[in-house]
């Protein structure tokens, strides 16, 4: 049987990366995100597009997600990928986007699972995978970044709880927490910290990865290969966990 993934944010970077990978290994996917010509050309990119399915959605609109899952016509899903987000600053201002981004990464990630969940208990697979995308921000405070970080560390309690709540439908919930990966939303943050430090962009990123073990960032297909096998058929063990892939910024 036909086994259907929903990805959010999968217009670009992590998203991206993922559906590409989840697509050559056979299965259906579902994508969802806010700019549909985005996430077209990623479902042109991807094998076999015909079989994919694109819809442009709010998730910070419940209703909006439950349209695309009903418009899809899908009849179950066998996991969900709940990695859409925002980030940048935020400082308490008049227009400070504190709500914005606690509205996106959390409450729109719970919306995303809540309006899949009856899918997801309507598929026949012995296991079903939830995997929700955090962040290295989760764990460290970063001055001005108090959404993101508050938003991020918020996701890993809502993994762990739904991971609890969802054991007798044996649905499997996992959070990962990537550190820096070669993204755009990465590569505005050290363009952000250049121009605060009035140093170049190659000056800023020798001095980020210089607080980075391996010094390196991670690709965005290599977050990929997680998801891919925290959602597997081989996986059938991991459930309220966190997994850090940070090329060793951060050793719990």
């Amino acid at each position: 049987m036909e086994k259907t993934i929903v990805v959010t944010g999968a217009g670009h970077g992590i998203g991206r990366a993922i559906a590409k990978l989840l697509s050559a290994q056979e299965y259906s996917l579902l994508l969802l995100g806010r700019n549909v010509e985005h996430l077209e050309s990623v479902r042109e990119s991807l094998k076999n597009p015909s079989v994919h399915k694109s819809f442009s959605c709010d998730i910070r609109q419940a209703e909006q997600v439950r349209d695309a899952l009903t418009e899809s016509g899908i009849q179950s899903l066998y996991a969900v990928v709940a990695n859409a987000g925002i980030g940048g600053e935020n400082h308490y201002s008049k227009n400070d986007p504190w709500q914005d981004v606690i509205d996106t990464n959390l409450t729109g990630t719970y919306y995303t699972i809540q309006e899949c969940l009856p899918l997801l208990k309507k598929s026949p697979e012995p296991y079903k995978k939830i995997v929700i995308t955090s962040s290295i921000l989760a764990r460290l405070g970063v001055p001005g970044y108090s959404a993101y970080c508050a938003s991020k560390a918020g996701l890993l309690g809502l993994m762990r709880s739904l991971a609890a709540e969802l054991t007798s439908d044996n649905i499997l919930v996992n959070a990962i927490c990537p550190g820096w990966v070669n993204t755009a939303m990465a590569q505005e943050g050290l363009q952000g910290f250049a121009d605060a430090l009035r140093i170049s962009k190659e000056e800023a990123y020798d001095q980020a990865m210089s607080q980075v073990p391996l010094g390196k960032m991670s690709e965005p297909e290599e977050i990929a290969q997680l998801v891919s096998f925290l959602i597997s058929d081989a996986q059938t063990s991991f459930t309220g966990q966190t997994l850090d892939i940070n090329n060793g910024a951060l050793m719990p």
